[in-house]
């Protein structure tokens, strides 16, 4: 072998090695699960956005890597032969068509989420509906057995959904149905047939209405988990979602026995939930949460992720007429809004390229530095800040700590750490963060004066110098509400951001009125 034959085979040879191991780190890479729909939940049943936060915050979404948005309407969707549903803040069609047709474009697939047994509050709050209730005094859910009239309305809601969204799927809800079995009806079906049997009897129903419309019916998996029974007779298509926030694998029920019927499985986990409100972001628990559940939901080879976000929990207070009219509904519960969130966004994009499990802290560190333009340190200030142990308060007390003023004190700590940063860029959406700790300082100081109102040692002696200090959060509370207003108009419509600013004020006005005719 001549020496320019040797080098030449010995060239070959490399050649071969470094395309053996290219296609081998090919290998790898594609054995790296990557879920089919990579999605986000959208709640607008308070917190509406404008239709152009509503694009902007999609294409964001669209730059992070998502590739489909569940989109909770409720009454804000514009119905046609239902029209009764909508409410003051429901989009035109235009509206909507134009935002479905700009998140196609950015490669977005919109599957419009239309719940039909459970969290029917906005359907049910109107009298052309009240005979479908499940409670003649609880407007949350449908009667499953009121079964022509049920299939009447939401063959007009699917179809009319169908119509206007290109997505394959159509989610249906289904989740947290309390009053399954409740009436005397339905409790008669539910001791004869079980409870799975009258559930699953009418979301097969619901899902044949999907079917028809060549759509596949996607739905919340507790219920189903809970009461398997008769699971095999949903159709097939029907694809579940095992929602978890933080809790342990199959914490609704078994999964696996699901799967292998040959149902498909998609996750969710969330970046607000409960206890999540005004006052309380639990961050660290959802960094954990996508920390734990997304490898889980690639072991499990569920097909897709959706990310939830809730505005509120969906449980109302109720202004009622006679005959159990309902004249007005007000949430019990209310979080930040979604502006506040683009770090837990961008955390869920990132979980989501990596095999690996996402680390809270070094994230949140990285964040810092690349979107603040914080050093190292300061990174370190902003996790040790959202990491703080925040608690809650119940009967007055609080959860762990001996006493509301102990509260403050550790709560102010991560405020100081907060404002102790100065970003460099991206100034606004730090802000959030620095209110968020406001209002929670301003709360646990009204909090505080209340549970001295609510304790023994109070007397009418007292009401002077209380309405003086609640005198000073309520001008406090004028400059936290001009501060969220600013933050977020253009974001929510004008008036919901009035809305929140005047229901979070509701107690400290109350108290406030009361004091002062008690003195007068």
């Amino acid at each position: 072998m001549t020496k320019k034959v040797l080098i030449s085979s010995l060239l070959i040879f490399i050649l071969g090695l470094n395309l053996k191991v290219v296609s081998q780190e090919k290998t790898l890479v594609e054995t790296i699960v990557t879920f089919k729909v990579r999605g986000f939940h959208l709640d607008l049943r308070i917190q509406v956005m404008t239709p152009e936060a509503l694009k902007s915050f999609t294409k964001e979404l669209a730059g992070f890597g998502i590739n489909a948005l569940v989109l909770e309407w409720e009454a804000t969707y514009p119905f046609e032969k239902q029209a009764t549903i909508s409410n003051e803040l429901s989009y035109t069609r235009e509206e909507v068509k134009s935002f479905i047709d700009y998140c196609q474009q950015i490669g977005i697939e919109v599957i419009p989420l239309q719940q039909c047994f459970g969290h029917v509050e906005y359907i049910l709050r109107n009298e052309r509906y009240s005979q479908l209730k499940e409670d003649k005094k609880d407007i949350s859910q449908l009667c499953p057995l009121k079964i022509e009239e049920n299939r009447n309305l939401f063959t007009d809601l699917f179809t009319d959904m169908a119509l206007m969204h290109n997505s394959d799927y159509i989610h249906i809800g289904g989740d947290e149905t309390y009053l399954l079995g409740h009436c005397s009806e339905c409790s008669l079906k539910a001791a004869n047939e079980g409870k799975s049997k009258l559930f699953v009897d009418y979301m097969k129903m619901m899902c044949e209405i999907v079917v028809k419309l060549g759509k596949k019916p996607i739905m919340w998996a507790d219920i189903l988990l809970k009461y398997p029974e008769a699971v095999d007779e949903l159709p097939k298509e029907t694809i579940f979602i095992d929602w978890n926030y933080g809790w342990k694998t199959n914490h609704f029920g078994d999964i696996e026995n699901l799967q292998q019927k040959g149902f498909t499985f998609w996750g969710a986990p969330a970046i607000r939930s409960h206890p999540d409100n005004w006052y309380i972001t639990y961050w660290e628990k959802h960094f954990n949460n996508q920390r734990d559940f997304i490898p889980y939901a690639r072991k499990a080879e569920y097909e897709g992720l959706i990310m939830t976000s809730w505005s509120t929990s969906g449980l109302y207070g109720f202004t009622w007429d006679v005959g159990n009219k309902v004249i007005d509904m007000e949430q019990i519960r209310n979080t930040y809004p979604l502006s506040g969130f683009r770090i837990l966004v961008a955390s869920y994009s990132e979980a989501l390229k990596n095999e690996e499990p996402i680390n809270p802290k070094n994230f949140v560190i990285n964040y810092g530095i690349e979107r603040f333009g914080f050093i190292k340190r300061d990174g370190e200030k902003l996790w040790q800040a959202l990491s703080s142990s925040p608690e809650l308060i119940f009967n007055g007390k609080p959860e762990v700590s001996n006493s509301i003023a102990e509260m403050r004190s550790n709560s102010n700590l991560a405020r100081e750490l907060l404002y102790s940063l100065k970003p460099l860029k991206n100034k606004k959406e730090f802000e959030h963060y620095k209110l968020m700790a406001d209002f929670r300082n301003h709360y646990l100081a009204f909090r505080e004066l209340e549970s001295f109102y609510n304790s023994d040692q109070f007397t009418v002696n007292h009401s002077k110098k209380l309405i003086e200090e609640l005198k000073e959060l309520l001008v406090q509370s004028k400059e936290l509400d001009q501060r969220f207003f600013e933050l977020n108009k253009g974001f929510l419509y004008d008036s919901e951001i009035d809305d929140q600013n005047r229901i979070r004020n509701l107690g400290l006005n109350i108290l406030y009125n009361r004091l002062t005719k008690l003195k007068g």
